[in-house]
């Protein structure tokens, strides 16, 4: 019908109480449900009502019955699956009994959580708090003016029914099974302060490790989202944990992005764990291991109560504390084994003679080739692997792919070379690696800009071998190496030789490496972090990265300690290594001929070269070349600065 010219597209109650020759009030009484009215009557006015397209009002009705029919869920961030999944549970389970849910979102602002709370329970029956970020005093003078209400994940206060999860037992189930994996320091990336959940799992770290003489906790900031967990990994890589328990799956799900991008292995360098197991946790890459939270089934309960509520019933304020399950997937694994592969056992006996050296035939099902000695013993000639030469084509990208050496031993079998530590993912061994060459990085990870610090940009060139073959003298390894830029253009040509022989009281042997970088391609501009800004960091060149020992001593020509020979001009540096009774030195000397300033690492991490670029650009004119190189003398044992000096002479001879 029209009225008006305005099209109506259904009746009121007074023309269905007409059609249907009964009064408004048993129309009223029949669409709200009400079962005193005769059957066949309340019958007869459903079929009119549907007839006339007759629909009640939902205001109306509300203001007849004294209710909505409306509950209100408020959650602190309805972008985390969490609490997408709680407000699914309340939902369905309100839909079953012809209830509405509204839904709102205080985007993490605890301080505006009390005046959004007040006005949904305006408009609704009762109330489903989330996961409240405010205060604890704010939170009990609110709940008195919202009620009926249920709150989930609090703590109780002995009046509203408070639904809560044991986070002391779901951070058990964590720590025991990392600690059952061998992992003795743990990283905490801590969620928003002003979580009560996160204030709960904290302290359950804390007694944990508290409990574990040795174990380490250490902690961080992060947040709850997913970019908050991306901006964290530098802090977990710096921190030297070998496993990490984020907050939430969220935030685990951001470090697990932003290490893949960094070519970090997890669980092969770093095991990772979070917390809830939301439906993204099993598809993550790898699989998140996580506390299972049961999401859907706590906004269920929540109803449950709620509903209770609302009828009137007396309940239990404090209901049993819902207890996680661990969901173990391919997120953690094994602490990752110590670096020092091959080493021999401190008993055997060092110092071993090493009175001939080759270089192997290329070993084609380990891709690279082989440095061995040859030593007679009690038992017979005895093959000693002391070094690989690994072409490095399968490094990632972002850690500027190239030719390097690791492992490399001492002739008593002790590890010399790490190669992707957690700490510096992008170190290899021994490898020629400078940070900028004509704007490319061949140093791997983050590019350092004026004004900016470090950043990580597509900038990463590689080293490719032309052609590795045996020198004439069968001992000689020789490479011809392309480098190319990031978009794999040649930018200069290397021809590289490795030579080792033994030291000529057979107590240890020499390793030497020399290069010649040819401008073939253009001018040549190499720089540092140093050159750009960032004082005493002109590293770049040939690059010796060694695992850590026990203890670690940095020698010079008259300098000890690692400020003392950081950025020196000596001809050589000796790192002076003790592990488990055993001594081991290795001391780097500089080709006489080309003396630069040595970047010395041991506080943070073991590892020297001297610099081509400290604190000046390095030119290098189109047809021109730029000679570089590092003999290492490997001993088992001790070496004084005065022996060490003798030796550093020989190095080149």
């Amino acid at each position: 019908m029209t009225q008006n010219g305005w099209t109506r597209s259904a009746s009121t109650i007074a023309e269905v109480a007409h059609a249907a020759g009964v009064s408004r009030a048993t129309v009223s009484r029949v669409m709200n449900g009400r079962s005193t009215v005769d059957p066949e009557l309340a019958a007869r006015v459903r079929e009119v009502a549907e007839q006339l397209h007759y629909r009640p009002s939902n205001t109306a009705r509300s203001l007849s019955l004294g209710r909505t029919n409306t509950v209100a869920v408020v959650v602190p961030d309805l972008a985390n699956p969490m609490f997408q999944q709680v407000l699914r549970g309340v939902a369905s389970a309100a839909a079953e009994e012809g209830y509405r849910v509204l839904v709102a979102d205080t985007a993490e602002h605890a301080a505006d959580e009390e005046r959004i709370a007040l006005d949904a329970r305006m408009r609704c029956d009762a109330l489903v708090l989330v996961s409240p970020r405010m205060p604890e005093q704010t939170l009990r003078a609110l709940l008195p003016e919202i009620r009926p209400v249920v709150v989930v994940n609090r703590a109780a206060d002995g009046t509203t029914p408070t639904l809560a999860i044991d986070y002391a037992a779901g951070i058990d189930q964590i720590v025991e099974h990392l600690t059952g994996l061998g992992h003795r320091h743990l990283l905490y990336l801590a969620g928003p302060t002003d979580s009560a959940s996160h204030g709960a799992r904290l302290d359950a770290l804390r007694v944990a490790a508290a409990r574990r003489e040795d174990v380490r906790l250490s902690e961080r900031p992060a947040g709850s989202s997913v970019e908050s967990g991306y901006a964290a990994a530098q802090d977990v890589l710096a921190s030297r944990a070998t496993a990490v328990v984020a907050y939430n799956d969220l935030v685990a799900f951001g470090l697990l992005a932003r290490l893949n991008e960094l070519g970090v292995a997890v669980p092969g360098d770093v095991s990772i764990t979070g917390f809830d197991d939301i439906e993204l946790a099993r598809f993550a890459t790898p699989s998140l291991t996580t506390a299972t939270v049961p999401q859907a089934e706590l906004g269920r309960q929540a109803w449950a109560h709620l509903r209770s509520l609302v009828g009137g019933e007396a309940l239990d304020p404090t209901p049993p504390l819902i207890e996680p399950v661990l969901a173990v997937r391919a997120s953690s694994g094994p602490v990752p084994p110590a670096a020092r592969l091959g080493r021999r056992a401190a008993s055997d006996p060092v110092e071993p003679e090493v009175p001939e050296l080759t270089a192997a035939a290329w070993a084609a099902d380990q891709g690279a080739y082989l440095l061995s000695g040859v030593a007679d013993g009690a038992g017979g000639t005895t093959a000693v692997p002391l070094a690989r030469y690994m072409s490095g084509e399968r490094l990632p990208r972002v850690h500027a792919p190239r030719p390097y050496l690791h492992p490399v031993h001492s002739a008593a079998g002790t590890a010399l070379t790490e190669t992707s530590p957690v700490d510096h993912r992008h170190h290899y061994g021994v490898s020629m690696a400078v940070p900028v060459v004509n704007g490319t990085n061949y140093w791997g990870g983050r590019t350092f800009l004026r004004d900016e610090g470090p950043t990580l940009l597509p900038n990463h060139g590689r080293q490719v071998s032309a052609g590795t073959r045996l020198d004439d003298d069968g001992a000689t390894l020789v490479d011809e190496i392309e480098w190319r830029d990031e978009r794999d253009r040649p930018l200069l040509a290397e021809d590289r030789r490795l030579s080792a022989a033994p030291l000529a009281d057979g107590r240890g042997y020499v390793l030497r490496w020399s290069s010649v970088l040819h401008a073939s391609h253009g001018a040549l501009r190499i720089e540092s972090p140093g050159t750009n800004g960032r004082p005493n960091a002109g590293y770049g060149g040939i690059f010796w990265r060694l695992p850590s020992a026990d203890v670690t001593t940095v020698l010079g020509a008259g300098l000890v300690g690692e400020e003392a020979v950081h950025g020196s001009l000596s001809p050589w540096l000796a790192f002076v290594q003790r592990r488990e009774g055993a001594t081991t030195t290795v001391l780097l000397v500089q080709d006489p001929a080309h003396l630069r300033p040595w970047f010395a690492r041991v506080a943070e991490y073991v590892g020297a070269g001297p610099a081509l670029a400290w604190d000046t650009v390095v030119d290098v004119a189109e047809g021109d070349r730029l000679d570089v190189g590092l003999a290492a003398v490997v001993v088992d044992r001790a070496l004084g600065a005065d022996e060490a000096g003798r030796l550093a002479a020989q190095a080149w001879g």
